[in-house]
């Protein structure tokens, strides 16, 4: 994993804010290139282990409800890049043309089979697949739909200078989201003014302290937040 020179970022990215976060990182090129090197082994290995979970899971899926096995939102990761995510469908085929772009508790769509992995956070694991193809890193930054992006502030733009990620301590803390975006009468309105600032408050802070051993350290707290 390595860093663009600054004159070849996006020009919304080329800004005083970001510069703060470039300069760091850039001084952690070893962390970098450490950090694709464990996320492209882990990823394969897992992927292996796991492809029997993988089997069931698709096949629950499909018994459960017509569509696809995987829900393909578009997302935004390192550079502003739009990609396309890998998650297990937990909600009804093509529920993003029929509600909000984040899901509240209790949500409509949601399938019997998809409230079982949402809760065991099960259609996470299929991201392995983006970590593999480096569209995503193991620890960083949630990826979020375009039209949330596009609130970014300059500082936030910071956040695109590396992969998105499968999990965060933003994550973490704000595990139990839906519940704040269930009370509130406009859940989008919320998320842009609410929880993305909290949220990127943690992403922040993470990215400037970046290192190795804090990625590992955030994947055994998600592995204990969601045993938990």
């Amino acid at each position: 994993m390595r860093l663009r020179r600054w004159e070849d970022l996006p020009p919304e990215m080329q800004c005083g804010e970001v510069r703060e976060y470039y300069d760091i990182l850039k001084k952690k090129r070893f962390s970098l290139l450490l950090k694709r090197a464990f996320d492209v082994l882990a990823s394969l290995v897992m992927l292996i282990l796991l492809s029997p979970v993988f089997l069931i899971l698709a096949i629950a899926i499909k018994l459960d409800s017509p569509g696809p096995v995987f829900y393909r939102q578009e997302r935004v990761t390192q550079y502003g890049r739009h990609f396309r995510i890998f998650k297990f469908r937990s909600m009804v085929n093509n529920a993003d043309k029929s509600g909000t772009a984040v899901t509240v508790k209790g949500d409509s769509r949601i399938t019997k089979t998809g409230r079982f992995i949402r809760k065991f956070r099960l259609d996470e694991i299929s991201q392995l697949i983006d970590v593999l193809r480096g569209t995503m890193t193991f620890v960083g930054t949630r990826p979020e739909v375009p039209k949330y992006v596009e609130h970014y502030t300059p500082e936030m733009m910071a956040t695109l200078l590396l992969p998105a990620g499968v999990t965060s301590l933003a994550s973490i803390k704000f595990k139990d989201e839906s519940e704040l975006l269930d009370a509130a009468s406009d859940p989008d309105k919320t998320y842009i003014e609410e929880v993305l600032p909290g949220k990127m408050e943690y992403n922040l802070r993470e990215l400037r302290g970046f290192g190795a051993m804090r990625d590992i350290e955030i994947m055994f707290k998600t592995v204990g937040a969601v045993i938990k």
